[in-house]
Formats: C-alpha cells, sequence, structure tokens
C-alpha cells in the first residue's frame, strides 16, 4: 500500500475545509480505481490549524493515475484553496510495510 501525505495550514474557521474534505474530495477519490481510503487530520494551535492527509492507495501506478505525471505535485483544488491559507505544493510518498490485520 502507498500512503501520500499533504499538509495545509489555515487561520480561519477549521470546519470550511473539514467539510470541503467530507463533501468533495472523499467524493472524488472514491471513484478511483486502486482508492483505498484517506485520514484527514488536524492539529489546533493558539492562531491556526494544521491539517495532515493521509490517501491510500494499492499502488504507486494507482497514485499515477490520480496525480498525473508530476506524483509529488500536490493536487489541491480551488475550493480548498479558498479556505486555506497556506497549503504544501509537494506530497511524500511512503510504502506502508506494517498494516493493522483486517
Amino acid at each position: 500500500m502507498i500512503v501520500r501525505i499533504w499538509s495545509a495550514r489555515t487561520s480561519g474557521d477549521p470546519s470550511a475545509y473539514e467539510q470541503e474534505f467530507r463533501d468533495h474530495v472523499l467524493d472524488a477519490l472514491g471513484g478511483l480505481d486502486g482508492f483505498r481510503g484517506a485520514y484527514l487530520l488536524r492539529r489546533t494551535a493558539a492562531t491556526s490549524t494544521e491539517y495532515v492527509t493521509l490517501t491510500l492507495f494499492d499502488s504507486f501506478a494507482d497514485v499515477r493515475r490520480f496525480a498525473g505525471p508530476d506524483v509529488d505535485a500536490a493536487n489541491v483544488s480551488p475550493a480548498a484553496r479558498a479556505v486555506l491559507d497556506d497549503v504544501d505544493e509537494r506530497v511524500r510518498h511512503y510504502t506502508a510495510v506494517v498494516t493493522p490485520p483486517r
């Protein structure tokens, strides 16, 4: 399994990106071959909120079909950018070598 990790930050209403993720990001990802799920992680500080997304794919070929030729480029919609102050333009990929039992 390949884990794609991306992060972003906002000083605005954190529920705005969470709703965008639930309503649009998961919906778009759900129809992709090889997509196995996603996590949205939140860390709140005094003046901002940081998000980290983990998207799970069966193989790197599945990631390429989602991400396109530059697999390390972030795939961030205009709607998501509208509610986030700062987004990472690059992502990281890891191979999951130990996973929870099914």
